[in-house]
């Protein structure tokens, strides 16, 4: 922790010292009273994201609140002359400051929300991510819900169940080293693994399995998925195997009163197993000793808030720090988590190719050359001969998923005559079509434009450049009359779809699952995704390649998948012969040599162009830093990119949090929104 910092007496109306607090007291005609007796002074973390107040103030406590005073509880301090939240951190006999101090305000709740390990861990996290610990605390600790907390304190939440029995190793069997994982997990050790998930619908059996091999041994258990589809999966899997009340789940979606009752059990130590999305990446689970991150590849995993933390950092750090195992597994494999392998800081669970054909549904790319031969079109055709045949023979045996990039109708649109991209006159916004017969509508200030001519050629009509998944629907209804067509994506996603004969049209994510699996799968568009103005492009197109193909029938059991994508790319290779592993080697091995990370660690400033040139001024950067840019980020917005090697990773965070510090210190105008390793580079 950084060292303690007092409040100066401030002789102005509304200082932060003790003469102004004993005026308004005696003014209210209530007396202050004394200090308390023992540990007088209180260290808190006040909640002011501003970089230069980053550390802990000292108050001295009232003696009237000595017994609520505990570390970890919420308190009201006054700061600045205006009234502010905090977490009361530790008490003290002693403050290192030679001034007088100001007192506590009060006590909002004695429940101690915040845990000795959150706390150093939102300290880590906000120095890895050059941000300030107020603002990890805001993500760490759910806001008070007073009563619930009144009815948790008189008793609804009792003392942790027993631990459950061991439940074996189940399908981890299937793994060569998935075995010996679980008997670590059961022996109280802490190994740390990449697993490349076989396909289908085992996956969430085996985290609750190894969730319940370690909550057997009294110890707890933290998972972390990415959307509330995959939670519910995960929910049912540790019901079904440790049994009611042995676990909890927390999402957004519970409401403010349940999610914070449920937050408060883990707290509290009445449950120690927890399953989340991304927010509970910092559940104060007692005892952690395992973590588990599902497909850390989505984006989902990456908060949008500052400091910006990934939820696979942050749950590293925490295995790191108390010594528990870790689990990041999914079908696909990032280019992180195989540079944790290459480091020796994880060990990878890969089943055999013999028993991966096993599981595996059968993978054909339309561009094959034996394809091309037979079908001179079937590299330019959306919707060539082969994906045809392949939905054709497997509707006989049950629905064909059917993955489309993108929502919509028309997505993307161009000129029909020169292929110039149809834009918004008014904001230069991306032109879409909602439905046949729609007007033009800007996708950015939803303006419709009833007029559009070509800018370049002055042509009036336009031709579809992406085409979404209402246009597909459509599309393949025509091409299947008879056949029932479903459409899934966005807010109408549908969790799953009968075994009879359907199409189910869906965007990446969206996918419903269906027992026993798809009978095939139609991946179109792959050049939308492989196109992608991003380094993870390759890397994303088969993560959710691999995600959709992953819920069709084992290729023993007719199960196919179809991708429209050259052969000749490598992603495509990788899904044809399902091995991300490979995939993910070779990105690794790419951006090491373009000095990308996971290989280094870069920081994305970004804001007006004087502000970022004042930031960078202002920061003493590690010798090895290198500056990229600057480029254009939006309207009066620019942003730099610094590349430093991994080793140079902290100091380069220290660098610009100091800073920014600087800065805030001396009220200069302009806010430079500062990320490391963003996950979106270019």
């Amino acid at each position: 922790m950084a060292a303690a910092t007092s409040q100066r007496v401030s002789p102005r109306p509304g200082g932060a010292g003790r003469a102004p607090e004993a005026r308004k007291a005696r003014r209210a005609g209530r007396d202050p009273g004394p200090d308390a007796d023992v540990l007088p002074v209180a260290r808190v973390a006040v909640d002011i994201p501003l970089a230069h107040l980053d550390r802990p103030f000292d108050y001295l406590v009232p003696q009237r609140l000595a017994e609520q005073a505990v570390a970890g509880c919420r308190v009201r301090v006054r700061f600045s002359g205006k009234l502010a939240d905090g977490y009361l951190l530790e008490r003290a006999a002693a403050s290192e400051h030679p001034g007088r101090l100001a007192r506590l305000e009060r006590v909002v709740s004695p429940e101690p929300v915040l845990s000795p390990e959150i706390m150093a861990l939102a300290r880590e996290v906000a120095d890895r991510y050059a941000g300030t610990m107020a603002d990890v605390l805001r993500l760490a600790i759910p806001p008070r819900h007073a009563r619930t907390e009144s009815a948790v304190s008189r008793g609804t939440d009792g003392d942790a169940a027993p631990p459950p029995q061991p439940p074996g190793p189940g399908p981890w069997s299937r793994y060569p080293s998935g075995g010996s994982f679980i008997a670590a997990l059961a022996s109280g050790r802490g190994p740390r693994a990449v697993w490349s998930a076989l396909p289908g619908p085992e996956w969430p059996e085996e985290i609750a399995r190894a969730a319940g091999t370690v909550a057997a041994t009294g110890r707890g258990v933290l998972i972390v998925v990415p959307d509330g589809r995959d939670l519910g999966l995960v929910d049912a899997a540790l019901a079904g195997l440790l049994g009611p009340g042995r676990h909890v789940s927390l999402a957004a979606g519970l409401g403010p009163a349940e999610r914070y009752r449920r937050w408060l059990a883990v707290r509290r130590g009445a449950v120690r197993v927890v399953a989340g999305t991304r927010a509970a990446m910092f559940a104060p689970v007692a005892d952690l000793g395992l973590v588990v991150i599902w497909d850390d590849g989505d984006d989902l995993h990456a908060e949008p808030r500052a400091p910006y933390p990934h939820a696979r950092e942050v749950l590293a750090l925490r295995a790191h720090r108390t010594g528990a195992a870790a689990l990041i597994g999914g079908f696909a494999r990032t280019a992180e988590a195989t540079s944790l392998v290459a480091s020796g800081w994880a060990l990878p669970i890969i089943a055999a190719r013999a028993t991966l054909r096993d599981h595996a549904p059968q993978v054909r790319a339309a561009g094959s050359d034996a394809e091309l031969a037979r079908d001179e079109a079937a590299q330019t055709a959306r919707l060539p001969s082969l994906a045809l045949r392949t939905a054709r023979e497997a509707l006989g045996a049950g629905p064909v998923l059917v993955q489309v990039p993108r929502r919509g109708y028309l997505a993307a649109l161009g000129c029909e005559r020169c292929r110039e991209r149809a834009r918004c006159a008014a904001c230069g916004g991306p032109l879409s079509l909602a439905h046949a017969g729609a007007a033009l509508r800007c996708d950015w200030c939803a303006v419709a434009d009833t007029q559009w001519r070509c800018p370049r050629c002055a042509h009036p009509k336009v031709r579809a450049l992406v085409t979404g998944a209402g246009r597909t629907a459509e599309e393949l209804g025509r091409a299947f009359p008879g056949v029932p067509v479903l459409t899934s994506g966005g807010a109408a996603s549908i969790p799953a779809v009968p075994g009879t004969p359907a199409l189910v049209i869906a965007t990446p994510g969206a996918e419903p699952r269906v027992e026993g699996g798809y009978a095939a799968a139609l991946l179109l568009d792959g050049w939308v995704l492989l196109g992608r103005p991003s380094l993870r492009a390759a890397e994303e197109a088969l993560r959710r390649w691999l995600n959709a193909a992953a819920l069709v029938r084992c290729g023993s059991g007719g199960g196919r998948v179809v991708v429209v994508a050259d052969s000749t790319i490598p992603a495509v290779q990788a899904l044809v012969r399902w091995d991300p592993v490979t995939h993910a080697e070779r990105e690794l091995a790419e951006r090491t040599q373009l000095r990308f990370p996971p290989a280094a660690r870069m920081a994305s400033l970004t804001g007006p162009a004087n502000a970022v040139e004042a930031l960078l001024a202002a920061a003493t950067l590690p010798d090895a830093a290198e500056l990229l840019g600057p480029v254009e980020a939006g309207p009066d917005s620019f942003r730099i990119l610094l590349r430093v090697p991994r080793s140079a990773g902290l100091a380069l965070a220290s660098a610009l949090r100091e800073a920014q510090a600087a800065r805030s210190a001396r009220k200069e105008p302009g806010a430079v929104r500062v990320q490391l390793d963003p996950a979106e580079l270019i």
